[in-house]
């Protein structure tokens, strides 16, 4: 089923229509990632079984989980390399905004 894929692209389509700025789209990116690591962190650590298989039923582990799943070969590694793309453009947005705060 594609509801993991069609809900990524829906929620990054809604970021760029409403903010229509790239760093909008990067911080989205970033923002969806690091929540679908921590629940998948929470899968892992919590011991209660039916909070496991409902976030495996529902939850991807990651954005590159979901660009595995849905593609291969030479278009896996061109998407792969925008995902990194992206969170090196928002590392740059934070250490940014981290050395405009110290001054």
């Amino acid at each position: 089923m594609y509801v993991d894929l069609v809900v990524l692209i829906v929620l990054l389509l809604l970021v760029l229509f409403f903010f229509r700025r790239f760093s909008s789209f990067v911080y989205a990116v970033a923002i969806l990632d690091i929540f679908l690591r921590i629940v998948t962190f929470i899968k892992n650590n919590v011991p209660i079984p039916e909070l496991q298989v409902l976030i495996d039923k529902y939850c991807p582990s990651s954005i590159p989980a979901i660009i595995d799943k849905y593609s291969s070969g030479i278009f896996y590694t061109i998407l792969m390399w925008a995902f990194v793309f992206i969170y090196i453009c928002f590392l740059c947005y934070i250490v940014k905004t981290f050395i405009h705060k110290k001054k």
